[in-house]
Order: structure tokens, then C-alpha cells, then sequence
């Protein structure tokens, strides 16, 4: 799946740019794009500018946590 075809939270995660193969990061990443996914939706259809902060907020909280979650399945013990 080339980088286009994917929607907003998979680009956000790099969904294609798994390096290891590790399955469960893969999953961790699939699920986490979905999530932002939801957000981002909701951002585009609300009225409220500061619901639309707050799914910013969210999103950008998500992909941190993404980041520390891919550190720890991927820690070398």
C-alpha cells in the first residue's frame, strides 16, 4: 500500500513504515490511526473551535504515546 492510499492517521503513524516486521507494532499503529482517524473527523465536522482544539490536543497526544508504546515493544532487554 503505496503512502497516498492511506488515510490521515495511518500517514500520521507510518502505517507502511514498519522496519522490524514486529507484528504488534504494526497492530499498535493500525489501531492508533484509527483513533486519530476519529478525531480528525470529528475536527473537520464541528463548529465548536475549541472541540477542534481539543481533537488537535488529542491527536498530537496519541502520537506521542504511540511513540513511547513502539519504544517499549521494541526495547532490547
Amino acid at each position: 500500500m503505496e503512502n497516498q492510499n492511506l488515510s490521515y492517521g495511518g500517514k500520521l503513524v507510518g502505517l507502511n513504515n514498519t522496519p522490524t516486521g514486529n507484528e504488534l507494532v504494526y497492530q499498535f499503529k493500525k489501531n492508533v490511526a484509527a483513533k486519530i482517524d476519529t478525531l480528525n473527523d470529528l475536527r473537520a465536522t464541528s463548529e465548536s473551535q475549541e472541540q477542534k482544539r481539543l481533537c488537535s490536543v488529542a491527536i498530537t497526544e496519541l502520537e506521542g504515546a504511540l511513540l513511547w508504546a513502539v519504544k517499549a515493544l521494541t526495547f532490547d532487554k
